[in-house]
């Protein structure tokens, strides 16, 4: 399009009152060469053509910062290659920074800043605070610089690099229509949601063609915005955040210790039942009588005890030894309520409720007030989860109290040691009958 051997759109430069534009074509010629050399037959259609690419930069009106594309005499300035979407990655601010403070260095009528430019300016500046001095110091190079360049020439560049902008910090109201970054896209909820401005402006979808529209009231801010705000900022406050070596340390560390409970990395015995189709481990996993492994795995976690039969059976006794087996009874009840058919859950509600929580009840157990007042209203309208905030209260009163008490009583103690010592005579009698043979 630029290349007149070729036939492309001629570039002229036009005289005016004392001055002269240069390198400017009218938005009539680019149309024209649209539909001739495109077979494009309607107009419209060349003219949504030539917004598209005005809208991406590579063809930018000389007097305008909307980048559309017009078929009357407006004049337009072809982008240079350096500019080009293509070949340039996403700015950062403290490009933007550099060129705001060069056009406040410049002090022609032309180059002033707008509104908006001048409210951008002022958020970077606030920003950039520690390193605006350095901001301020590669400006004015560039601008001693610009001042060496041709005066045509500057009056050029100077547009082109407007329109750079214009493409990557739009106007107000104007769709930002240059690709976005992967890490950018995959922060947003709506991958196909596009911000309209870099700076504080709300991001709406890109429900039409991405030329640029006419400029849209900002709606100003509320106090229920400041509220909003506020409210999320301090969640973000009290989030609770690790670090990654902490995070990296927890999973070698859980790695390890499930590692020989793992059959695809430590062979089971007797045999793997996923190789050898043997189902003698499972026969061992499913009996009463726990092997070294189960009896340890019980001290990892309490929820390990609880998915454990035998480890259940061996805490319930634990716990009637100190007068307080009602609480996993309790919660043992829950759990089966929530496999109820739906016919039998009121009833079995009832019975829960009799059984541990109504006054006088034979099996009472320590609930807090909150619970107790969230339970009472559940069994009126009873349902599968009607005990839910009372057994978390009591699941949490086990864990943190009478698990770690069982974890350290003799009843505990002398099964892993018997297990163990169990395991270490058979070594020995597996041993010696390998020897004897």
């Amino acid at each position: 399009m630029q290349d007149d051997k070729t036939g492309g759109v001629p570039i002229r430069t036009v005289k005016s009152f004392l001055s002269k534009i240069p390198s400017v074509v009218t938005g009539t010629d680019v149309v024209q060469w649209l539909m001739k050399n495109l077979s494009i037959e309607d107009p419209v259609e060349a003219i949504h053509l030539g917004s598209l690419i005005a809208a991406q930069g590579y063809i930018f009106p000389i007097s305008d910062h909307v980048l559309t594309m017009k078929d009357d005499g407006t004049f337009y300035r072809f982008q240079a290659p350096y500019f080009w979407p293509s070949n340039c990655w996403e700015p950062e601010n403290t490009d933007y920074a550099i060129y705001l403070c060069k056009r406040t260095m410049q002090n022609k009528a032309r180059l002033e800043l707008a509104d908006y430019e001048a409210e951008n300016l002022a958020r970077l500046q606030r920003a950039f605070a520690r390193k605006w001095e350095f901001i301020f110091m590669q400006a004015e190079a560039q601008v001693k610089i610009d001042r060496k360049k041709d005066k045509t020439e500057r009056k050029i560049l100077d547009s082109q690099e407007r329109a750079f902008w214009d493409v990557h910090r739009p106007v107000p109201g104007c769709v930002n229509t240059t690709e976005m970054d992967i890490r950018k896209c995959r922060r947003l909820k709506n991958p196909q949601k596009v911000k309209k401005s870099v700076y504080g402006v709300t991001e709406e979808s890109q429900s039409q063609s991405p030329v640029h529209v006419l400029s849209q009231p900002i709606r100003k801010t509320t106090k229920e915005d400041i509220r909003k705000q506020i409210t999320f900022l301090n969640a973000q406050i009290d989030r609770h955040c690790l670090k990654m070596s902490k995070v990296a340390e927890s999973l070698i560390a859980y790695t390890e210790q499930y590692m020989e409970y793992d059959p695809l990395i430590t062979p089971a015995e007797p045999s793997n039942p996923w190789i050898s189709d043997d189902v003698a481990l499972w026969d061992i996993e499913m009996s009463k009588e726990p092997s070294q492994q189960r009896v340890k795995r019980w001290g990892f976690s309490f929820d390990e005890i609880l998915k454990d039969q035998v480890g259940r059976d061996q805490f319930l006794r634990f716990l009637e030894s100190e007068f307080s087996s009602e609480n996993l009874r309790f919660w043992l009840a829950v759990q089966d309520l929530k496999k109820q058919p739906l016919q039998d859950v009121a009833k079995r509600v009832e019975e829960i409720w009799q059984e541990f929580l109504a006054p006088g009840a034979p099996s009472a157990i320590n609930l807090d007030s909150h619970s107790y007042e969230i339970t009472s209203q559940n069994v009126k309208d009873g349902g599968r989860y009607t005990f839910e905030d009372a057994q978390e209260h009591i699941y949490k009163l086990m864990k943190s109290d009478s698990y770690a008490r069982f974890l350290r009583s003799n009843a505990y103690q002398d099964l892993l040691l018997a297990k163990k010592k169990g395991k270490s005579l058979a070594g020995k009698r597996l041993t010696g009958l390998m020897q004897s043979s």
